[in-house]
């Protein structure tokens, strides 16, 4: 999506009604946070927080990851801090919801029950061989997502 002239975003006027912004804590999320509020006043948001289950994962051999026992009680704390500081960034008139497991499945989930008809993540740098062994989840949303997804770069809002 491409700015206007005047720094507008094309549908904000009436072409968004309900945003889900994806929220990791990231310089490039809060921006993504900022530039939606910014565009869309007048949209429902929903800020979504989805701790991330693979945590408890440990690397292979090949580059990927083996799941580990998920300790419980590990991802309750993770789970309840994180929900903490989701709620110190909601403004009012904005909903949030914090989930636990895969960001992407959880973000896209969350857009389709939601109703969502705008997503708006923030982009991360990542070194090459990061990249090629997890990907972007940015990407992984843009890829699988049934509506369109705003990407923002730290920063730029």
């Amino acid at each position: 999506m491409t700015q206007r002239p005047d720094g507008s975003l094309p549908g904000s006027a009436d072409g968004f009604g309900r945003i889900l912004v994806g929220v990791d804590f990231s310089a490039s999320s809060q921006a993504a946070l900022r530039l939606a509020r910014r565009h869309f006043p007048a949209a429902q948001r929903l800020l979504v927080h989805v701790t991330d289950a693979r945590v408890t994962a440990a690397p292979d051999l090949m580059g990927g990851v083996v799941p580990s026992l998920t300790d419980p009680a590990l991802l309750h704390t993770m789970e309840a801090a994180d929900a903490q500081r989701l709620q110190a960034l909601v403004q009012e008139g904005e909903e949030l919801a914090v989930l636990v497991g895969d960001p992407v499945t959880g973000l896209l989930d969350s857009a389709r029950r939601w109703g969502a008809d705008l997503i708006v993540v923030g982009t991360h740098a990542q070194s090459a061989l990061e990249h090629f062994f997890v990907g972007s989840t940015a990407e992984k949303i843009v890829s699988r997502s049934a509506v369109p997804v705003l990407t923002v770069r730290g920063g730029a809002a």
